[in-house]
């Protein structure tokens, strides 16, 4: 019998995520709209149009884009995966560690600074080399290791002339040594799923820059880091990025909310797609966000 679920896929490209993500709504017989976030709009005096879905999955490229959408649709009453709260949480670097450290979550150090002088400062505190983030960013771009203090200042000005708020907030992080890899896992709620290894022989092990996967196994250690940072930020549906530390551990590193999982679901053989699907479902029938477990 043909579930009688409205849902709402925001988006604003189809990946081969969003592909998945159509299959597994077709294959239940759901009905379902695609909103291309670059053709469709909110009306604050008509919130009508939205009302329809049972729930609406954010799969927006732009962070912004999302959060804001999120946020409107939270405030009419729209259930949504992830909650606004959620990607507020996960899209910015300096909010997800706040929480991360709140919560008492293993993390790398980092060292918040708002000027080029307090940067040179927070940088010499933690020793070189350390790593130079965009405070929203994906894909691991805009990232830099700074050997020295010549390239702390060459880097520190050029993100000083380009003048953005962004770049004005400075986000240092310890440089650690992976051992080659790095860790992602599929979270669900605050249950860890599935994860893979993304090995690579430069230090940025992200797929998006050639990093490649291979089957993680979740022993009770890996599980309890994920379920915490997942409580941390939330929950939800989430890809906890998690590095080995030689003797710290796992540390968490990022939280995704809008994760990409082109390499994620084919190598655990995992269908991503369908339990994201399923998740949703869960949320629309219940009319609000799932309290974490």
């Amino acid at each position: 019998m043909q579930d009688r679920l409205h849902i709402g896929v925001l988006f604003s490209r189809v990946r081969i995520e969003e592909k998945w993500i159509f299959e597994a709504l077709e294959r239940r017989g759901l009905d379902y709209e695609r909103l291309d976030d670059r053709r469709t709009f909110f009306d604050l005096d008509d919130p009508a149009p939205w009302r329809q879905f049972d729930a609406v999955l954010e799969r927006s490229i732009s962070y912004l884009n999302g959060l804001y959408a999120l946020k409107m649709l939270n405030d009419w009453g729209v259930p949504t995966v992830n909650t606004a709260r959620v990607a507020e949480a996960c899209g910015d670097k300096i909010a997800t560690s706040s929480l991360l450290g709140k919560a008492g979550v293993p993390q790398p150090r980092n060292l918040i600074a708002f000027s080029t002088e307090s940067a040179l400062k927070a940088i010499e505190k933690l020793g070189y080399p350390v790593v130079l983030k965009p405070v929203v960013g994906s894909w691991g771009r805009l990232l830099a290791k700074i050997n020295d203090r010549d390239a702390a200042e060459a880097l520190l000005e050029h993100k000083a002339v380009l003048g953005s708020y962004q770049h004005s907030v400075i986000y240092i992080q310890e440089y650690i040594e992976k051992p080659g890899r790095d860790i992602r896992a599929f979270v669900v709620g605050d249950q860890a799923i599935t994860a893979i290894y993304r090995n690579s022989p430069h230090w940025i092990t992200n797929t998006a820059r050639g990093g490649e996967g291979e089957i993680c196994p979740i022993n009770s250690e890996l599980a309890e880091i994920c379920g915490k940072a997942a409580r941390a930020v939330g929950c939800g549906v989430l890809a906890v990025d998690i590095i080995e530390h030689p003797e710290r551990g796992y540390l968490v590193n990022e939280i995704n909310h809008t994760m990409e999982f082109h390499t994620l679901q084919p190598v655990t053989g995992v269908d991503i797609g369908d339990m994201i699907v399923d998740y949703v479902v869960k949320v629309a029938r219940n009319r609000q966000p799932i309290s974490c477990s």
